[in-house]
């Protein structure tokens, strides 16, 4: 998309506070538990230590909050049960393709060569 095109959908307001609210609630905290956990594990990092932390993160991570952002986002879009799990049965294999060729990259970069405190929000430990 070129600067003078526009999207062919219009802003969806309720869309873009749903997703901030998805991140500020799940994905922002987990994040924060889940980076502080694989560096506490593997508190190294090597080349090996990295890969294990990015292998966590695929196979453990991933599917889990993959998961938990469908169901969430479907339920707050007004989908039940069926109709949560035809969504799950149809998205999570193409995504789980997809994040495996994205996040690696993401994951390496992160892991390798970014201090624990700076690769997620350092939430304050009321939790």
């Amino acid at each position: 998309m070129t600067m003078t095109q526009s999207s062919s959908e219009p802003f969806n307001f309720i869309r873009t506070c749903r997703m901030a609210g998805y991140g500020a609630v799940f994905s922002g905290p987990t994040l924060h538990f889940w980076f502080n956990f694989v560096s506490r594990v593997f508190p190294k990092k090597d080349l090996i230590s990295t890969f294990k932390k990015m292998f966590m993160g695929q196979f453990i991570y991933g599917p889990i909050m993959t998961a938990v952002f469908f169901s969430v986002n479907a339920a707050l879009q007004g989908e039940r049960g069926k109709e949560i799990m035809a969504r799950l049965k149809r998205d999570m294999v193409p995504t789980m393709i997809n994040n495996v060729i994205y996040w690696p990259l993401c994951d390496f970069i992160t892991f390798r060569f970014v201090p624990v405190h700076l690769q997620t929000i350092d939430f304050p430990y009321w939790f």
